[in-house]
C-alpha cells in the first residue's frame, strides 16, 4: 500500500507572508518540515504542493519533488487533493508547511492507524494539554473522542459510545481506536460545575495532523463546506457532519506550528543554539 506525504505550502500567508520562505537558519522553514518527514519510516514518498513558482524554485535547491498547484484553492487539503488526486497513492498523509518540528514518528503512527483499519477514510492525532491556560483559548482546537470498548472496534456500529477521559484514551490500542465526536474553538467538554474548564486531565488537544484514503480525500473537498465548518472555521467538520468516521491517536507532545514572525525568530534562534 503506498502511503505519500503531502506538504501544503502557501507562499501568501495573510499573517506572515512569504513565511515558508524565510531562512534565517540557513535552511527554508519548508525544508525543516519536510527533511522532517522525510525522517518518517512508513511513507515512500513526500511532495510539497505549492501556490507559486517560488517556493518549486526553493523545492528545487534542496532536493525535494514538488508540485505546482492552483492559487484559487481555499486550504490546504484542496491543494493537497489537486497534487495526489492522478497519483497511485493509497494514503495521503497531510503536514502543514509551517510545522519544522514535526515529529516523524507521529507520522508513522498515522499511517499504521491506516494501515491497521482499513475501513476507516480519515485519522489525525491529539495530545494532552501542556498549559491549562490553552484550554480556553479558541486559537487552540479542542476534541472530544469516543471511548473503546473491550473486545471491539469503535468503527463497529452498535451502541453509542461516551466521550473519553485522558484515562481512556491512554487505553487506545491499534485494534480498539478512537474516534473523534467532535472539534471545537471552544471548551469542550464543558465542566457545569465549574464554570467551564475542569480537571485539565479530561482536555485533548487537537494536532492539525490528517491521513486520508486518497479517494475520500478527492469526495470529502468535492462536498459544499458545512454550517459547523463555517462558525468553527474547522475544516474537519464537514467530514463529521457528513457522517464519515475520523480516527484518533494519542500522543503525548505536540509539536509547535509557526504562525507568526515572533514564533518564526524564537525558532530559528532555538535551531542555531542547537546547532
Amino acid at each position: 500500500m503506498k502511503i505519500v506525504v503531502c506538504i501544503p505550502a502557501r507562499y501568501a500567508s495573510t499573517r506572515f507572508p512569504a513565511k515558508v520562505l524565510a531562512k534565517d537558519t540557513g535552511k527554508y522553514l519548508i525544508q525543516h518540515t519536510w527533511e522532517q518527514a522525510c525522517k518518517a519510516r512508513l511513507p515512500q514518498r513526500v511532495v510539497i504542493a505549492a501556490d507559486d513558482e517560488k517556493i518549486v524554485q526553493a523545492a528545487g535547491e534542496f532536493g525535494a519533488e514538488c508540485v505546482l498547484t492552483s492559487p484559487k484553492h481555499n486550504s490546504g487539503t484542496d491543494r493537497i487533493a489537486e497534487a495526489v488526486g492522478r497519483s497511485d497513492a493509497d494514503i495521503v498523509i497531510n503536514v502543514q508547511g509551517d510545522e519544522p518540528r514535526i515529529d516523524p514518528d507521529h507520522i508513522d503512527l498515522l499511517a499504521r492507524l491506516m494501515l491497521d483499519n482499513p475501513e476507516a477514510p480519515m485519522a489525525t492525532l491529539v495530545a494532552p494539554f501542556a498549559a491549562r491556560e490553552q484550554i480556553a483559548d479558541p486559537n487552540v482546537v479542542k476534541v472530544v473522542v469516543s471511548s473503546p470498548v473491550a473486545g471491539r472496534s469503535s468503527l463497529d456500529s452498535g451502541q453509542a459510545q461516551g466521550p473519553a477521559s485522558t484515562r481512556d484514551a491512554r487505553r487506545t490500542t491499534q485494534n480498539v481506536p478512537l474516534k473523534a465526536i467532535y472539534f471545537s474553538r471552544s471548551v469542550i467538554p464543558y465542566d457545569r460545575d465549574r464554570a467551564g474548564v475542569g480537571d485539565a486531565g479530561v482536555y485533548l488537544r487537537h494536532i492539525g495532523i490528517y491521513a486520508y484514503r486518497r479517494d475520500f480525500l478527492l469526495t470529502i473537498t468535492s462536498l459544499p463546506q458545512t454550517p459547523l465548518e463555517k462558525l468553527e472555521k474547522l475544516e474537519q467538520l464537514r467530514a463529521i457532519e457528513n457522517g464519515y468516521t475520523i480516527l484518533v491517536g494519542k500522543v503525548e507532545h505536540t509539536c509547535e506550528g509557526i504562525d507568526t514572525p515572533e514564533q518564526y525568530a524564537a525558532f530559528a534562534k532555538q535551531w542555531r543554539r542547537n546547532h
